[in-house]
């Protein structure tokens, strides 16, 4: 995030949505339809008035912006360039984020903190090129890697190493170092459901052994349990 001038990051914050959205067909769209761009013009224009101790000015033009985009950004927050917040309604970044450059938000997004205390870094960083889904709350002081993905209404509260994809409520990452591409939903694994096939599985098998005698099958189904929960414990570690 080096320094530059307001005036071209602005610029950049116009032509970023060209190269992140293939629904953009005309300036006027940019204008009428992308609320992302505007809270972070508005952001960049406060950010300079927050730093040089013009706070309340600064959270005022915060404060209609919020009202104007439905986009909660604290001017105090650092915000790197060409960040592209797609649809951006309901998004929430707090005073002590930092989100560096090419980093991709969708709606309803909440990078919030866990600690009520000043002074201190209360809310999460996130690293270069990284893409939080929609709906994701990624809280406290935490760190999202160069290149991660946070899956749709996932909730982080654990640093994700870079390159990775993490999923769930707690998010866990379940794709190390594998796919650099940008974050497509339809493709992650519902890590919950395969647990709990596991669980609803092996605990019928129990049942079937304590109703009917069937010890010599409890044996047998093990091992296919024991198969399922081994790819279970491999699809979170790999």
């Amino acid at each position: 995030m080096g320094k530059c001038s307001l005036y071209q990051v602005i610029k950049e914050d116009l032509a970023t949505p060209w190269k992140n959205d293939p629904a953009i067909n005309s300036r006027l769209e940019l204008l009428t339809n992308y609320p992302g761009v505007w809270a972070l013009i508005n952001y960049r224009i406060a950010h300079r008035l927050y730093k040089r101790n013009w706070k309340i000015p600064a959270r005022i033009i915060m404060g209609i912006s919020q009202i104007i985009t439905n986009i909660d950004i604290h001017p105090g927050c650092q915000i790197g360039k060409r960040v592209f917040i797609d649809h951006g309604f309901g998004v929430v970044i707090g005073e002590t984020a930092i989100i560096e450059d090419e980093v991709l938000i969708y709606q309803g997004v909440t990078l919030g903190g866990v600690s009520l205390d000043k002074g201190v870094k209360r809310h999460p960083t996130i690293k270069k090129g990284a893409v939080i889904g929609g709906g994701a709350k990624v809280l406290g002081n935490i760190t999202i890697g160069e290149n991660a993905r946070v899956g749709a209404n996932s909730v982080v509260v654990k640093s994700v190493p870079e390159d990775c994809t993490a999923v769930g409520i707690p998010a866990r990452v379940i794709n190390k170092g594998k796919d650099k591409s940008q974050l497509s939903h339809n493709k992650i694994p519902d890590i919950n459901k395969q647990l709990f096939l596991y669980l609803s599985k092996r605990l019928t098998v129990l049942e079937d052994a304590l109703l009917n005698h069937h010890e010599s099958i409890v044996v047998e189904k093990d091992k296919e349990l024991e198969q399922i929960y081994k790819d279970f414990i491999h699809t979170i570690d790999n």
